[in-house]
């Protein structure tokens, strides 16, 4: 009889590899519509990191892709996960499995909390999706999609910052321009240019209120990737700009970073002139530092004549570099100087002491410490303010990065009510057990759950049990064949925070192939008769070896629903798998079961010694 379990055990282990080749994904019975990445976390000094949610959005290609009727899970859009890399909210299907960029939180605009990211452009429709820049509310529920309402082709994918009360918003803008190529020294030549700027827009209608070009204030010879021997350029011309991040300060004025100039701008709110620039072929400082091919500049502090920046310094391109690493950069301006300063504060290195030739974050978080989004495979870290890596993670898989990484304190509530699946399996009427999955997409204070069920639709929710949420999705086992079933989310303090619809309970479409040993089906438990037996018989009688066996069954109960991993799977080969972890669930199979899949399950994460410029170890 054992070496048939072991077979079966092995065999087990096939279907698994087979049916997830992509283990670099996850996989959920309540959501099975979603694939949402795995990370790979190493700690140097958890204690030190700054609490909060991570905000990615993945995707794989940056451009919009061609649709297709082939159906594919969600995968690509945004995404919170909590410091342990558990997925909190996947928001990949309810934007169409479409481009997300510069997902975040926004916690000035009242006293709840917001989110706000662009939604890319649709794919090749004439220009009728040009994309939005979105805000939600903290139940997911969408407050704003602010449109193109110029004559722009397309919201701009680097930039969509909400600014304090909500009203208004940035974003960058691009446009193609037929211009004069006196700047190169060739007055008698025209060509075409990509055009760099920004808008400041109404949040609720889309309505321009600011807009600002670099034609006429940046010459084209600024520019660090435009040979001026060239010959002229094609429509829609030289990216000679490449504008890709838009803040505003205190007193009214834009910080715009333009990559292929290596350079900030300072330019005024009142009309529009460039005030200073900061780095390339022409800074109006004495500085203590370089830097090229930047992205993301944010004004930290801000006033009349000092500013404190930050930045990521990419130092490089697809093609070329200036430096050897890429790193997070805070300088401090200051404008009462002749001539005016800047110097550089504080940096920090990518931790693997490589580059990021494209995109990335820099923020500063509450507690003072550095959060570094380095785009690529979704790497991202945490620095303490003297410089030691706290943190870094990436994505478990090398097919998706993300274009920004942000990390903020969030409270999710959302206004759908949690998912439930149950299902019935059992070998005969005295084994029978429901099996649940739950799960509650973008909910972050869920502590536990309750599990009810009733006699019929209209019957009285009986309480069968509770359990720890311990995962995005949690698994409970409960004796007897339950067929209206409920759960209640339950906060640390015992209040309930949402409760899901009532559901009836899935049973195998042929009972024989399930396992059943039966000459009939069986019929549904009345929870009130089963619940209500067994609490009598626990409270009259107090048996050891009856509890012994209690608690070993609770125990195999407890490993079960750890065993997660296998929920995809358990739902798709039905009632053979959940047979075998019924009938096993005392015995030693369920163990090596339960810690196989775990292993499967769990993202590389390991605490090692605080050590700058440590690598991360991937498994």
């Amino acid at each position: 009889m054992l070496f048939f379990w072991v077979l079966l055990f092995l065999s087990f282990r096939t279907i698994v590899a087979e049916a997830e080749p992509d283990n670099d994904l996850m996989s959920f019975v309540t959501l099975p519509e979603v694939r949402a990445l795995k990370f790979n976390i190493a700690y140097y000094d958890r204690a030190a990191v700054s609490p909060g949610y991570w905000f990615v959005a993945p995707y794989g290609v940056i451009d919009p892709e061609a649709p297709t009727k082939q159906w594919k899970p969600c995968q690509v859009g945004p995404y919170i996960y909590d410091a342990d890399g558990v997925l909190i909210w996947a928001g990949s299907c309810m934007f169409d499995n479409r481009n997300i960029f510069d997902f975040k939180v926004v916690n000035d605009i009242d006293d709840q909390d917001h989110l706000s990211f662009i939604l890319q452009h649709g794919y090749q429709d004439n220009g009728r999706d040009k994309g939005y820049g979105y805000i939600l509310d903290q139940h997911y529920n969408v407050e704003n999609a602010v449109p193109v309402t110029n004559d722009l082709g397309a919201f701009n994918m680097h930039e969509f910052n909400v600014l304090p009360g909500g009203k208004t918003a940035l974003a960058c803008a691009y446009r193609s321009e037929y211009v004069n190529l006196g700047d190169l020294g060739r007055p008698d030549e025209y060509g075409w240019i990509t055009a760099g700027g920004f808008v400041e827009m109404d949040t609720a209608t889309g309505e321009v209120l600011f807009e600002w070009s670099s034609t006429g204030y940046i010459p084209i010879h600024e520019s660090v990737k435009v040979d001026p021997r060239w010959a002229a350029s094609p429509q829609p011309g030289w990216d000679y700009v490449h504008v890709n991040s838009i803040d505003k300060s205190s007193t009214g004025d834009y910080l715009l970073s333009a990559r292929f100039t290596s350079t900030l701008y300072l330019i005024s709110g009142e009309d529009g002139h460039i005030i200073w620039r900061l780095g390339g072929k022409f800074s109006d400082f004495v500085q203590d530092f370089t830097f090229s091919k930047q992205h993301h500049a944010r004004f930290v502090e801000s006033n009349a004549t000092h500013a404190i920046i930050s930045f990521l310094n990419n130092a490089s391109d697809e093609a070329e570099n200036e430096e050897s690493v890429s790193a997070a950069m805070f300088v401090q301006v200051d404008t009462t100087t002749t001539p005016m300063t800047a110097r550089l504060l504080r940096h920090y290195n990518r931790p693997d002491g490589g580059l990021t030739r494209l995109r990335g974050s820099v923020q500063t978080l509450p507690n003072g410490n550095t959060f570094v989004g380095w785009s690529e495979q979704g790497m991202q870290s945490e620095h303490s303010p003297d410089g030691k890596v706290l943190m870094q993670a990436r994505f478990a898989s090398t097919r998706f990065s993300t274009y920004r990484s942000y990390k903020f304190p969030f409270i999710g509530r959302p206004s759908a009510p949690p998912d439930v699946v149950a299902s019935v399996y059992g070998t005969d009427e005295t084994d029978l057990a429901t099996i649940f999955h739950v799960s509650w997409n973008g909910a972050t204070d869920v502590a536990s759950w309750n599990f009810y069920a009733r006699a019929d639709r209209k019957g009285l929710p009986i309480l069968i049990g509770n359990t720890t949420k311990f995962d995005f999705e949690t698994m409970y086992i409960a004796d007897g064949y339950l067929d209206w079933v409920s759960v209640e989310a339950v906060d640390k303090d015992g209040n309930v925070l949402g409760t899901s619809n009532l559901h009836r309970t899935e049973t195998p479409q042929n009972w024989r192939l399930a396992g059943f040993q039966g000459d009939t089906k069986p019929t549904a438990d009345d929870p009130s008769i089963l619940y209500g037996q067994k609490q009598t018989e626990e409270e009259d009688v107090v048996d050891p070896e009856a509890a012994a066996k209690e608690a070993a069954l609770q125990a195999a109960k407890e490993a079960a629903r750890v065993a997660a991993k296998a929920n995809e799977v358990i739902h798709g080969i039905g009632g053979l798998l959940i047979f075998i972890l019924v009938t096993c669930s005392v015995g030693g199979l369920l163990a090596g079961i339960y810690w196989f899949l775990r292993r499967r399950r769990m993202q590389a994460y390991h605490e090692v010694p605080s050590e700058e410029h440590q690598s991360l170890t991937r498994e």
